[in-house]
């Protein structure tokens, strides 16, 4: 596991602010005046005691002040001033495969327009890479300059293993956050026994997850004998995409694994979006964070 910056080239720098200028119009029309109700995820801190007066909760009354003073004396909580966004970003073998665009590029374009949100509210960002490993940390902190760096790193990072484990993941997730925050969730969670984690997870803080898809990953075009190799364990296979039955047998399955992560991310009562490399995924992001933020408000 890494917590150094890897180290970036003039090219990298170039996309970094390519993508900053991409995402500007996005984070402000996404984020304006809505960010606090889209991730309601700020919990409560202690503020100061007053003594107690008529019609004050009397769960709210501090005891050993109380005791101390000889007058009963109630503990004040306010909203805390913060949120802290954490990023999880798989880097397994599987979300380098996409067309026009790469599964993980796609996740870092949206990572990047979710640092640069919380940043313009003043709020602490950070980002979690994994594949079968966590593979690299970057501590939550503020500002622009770090928001960048989030960014910078996501943009320069070379993926080593090809495997994928989400329940690795999430259980530093959750060690990463001592107070409740918000945890965005990136990648296509091809992987196995991460359900229970992400219930964990979920019942201490707000939790996103952002999947991305690949159309032919649902449905194989007719072209003929093809060979396909697993992008994360190296197997391959010759396939004839010819033949109708292999294509449907093939989409069922894909189905199958669809559904079966849909169920999974339901029972972990996450809220679940899902973008795709062939459309453009501004549109689709701005409707999932408006509903969400209707819900909150209710």
């Amino acid at each position: 596991m890494s917590r150094t910056s890897p180290i970036v080239g003039a090219e990298v720098l170039k996309q970094v602010k390519q993508i900053e200028l991409r995402t500007r119009r996005l984070v402000g029309s996404l984020f304006s005046g809505e960010y606090r109700s889209v991730f309601r995820g700020q919990g409560i801190e202690f503020a100061e005691v007053r003594a107690y007066q008529h019609g004050d909760d009397f769960r709210a009354i501090d005891w050993n002040v109380s005791a101390r003073m000889g007058h009963p004396y109630v503990k004040l909580f306010e909203e805390e001033r913060e949120l802290t966004l954490l990023l999880v970003v798989d880097r397994s073998g599987s979300v380098e495969f996409g067309k026009p665009v790469r599964k993980a590029e796609r996740s870092v374009e949206i990572s990047a327009v979710l640092a640069l949100a919380a940043v313009r509210n003043n709020d602490r960002v950070g980002a979690l890479i994994f594949s079968d490993d966590i593979d690299h940390i970057i501590p939550a902190a503020k500002g622009r300059k770090h928001a960048l760096r989030v960014i910078r790193d996501l943009l320069a990072f070379e993926p080593v293993n090809r495997g994928t484990n989400l329940a690795l993941a999430l259980a530093y997730a959750a060690k990463l956050l001592r107070h409740r925050g918000i945890v965005v969730i990136l990648s296509d969670f091809r992987a196995t026994g991460w359900e229970e984690q992400m219930r964990r997870l979920a019942r201490k803080h707000e939790v996103v997850a952002i999947s991305v898809d690949d159309p032919r990953e649902q449905a194989l075009p007719d072209a003929g004998w093809i060979e396909l190799e697993d992008a994360e364990d190296g197997r391959r296979m010759l396939v004839d995409t010819s033949s109708t039955d292999t294509r449907i047998s093939l989409q069922v399955a894909a189905e199958e694994a669809r559904l079966a992560r849909e169920r999974a991310l339901e029972r972990s009562q996450v809220d679940h979006i899902v973008l795709h490399t062939h459309v453009p995924y501004a549109q689709t992001l701005l409707k999932a964070f408006a509903m969400r933020a209707r819900r909150f408000r209710r």
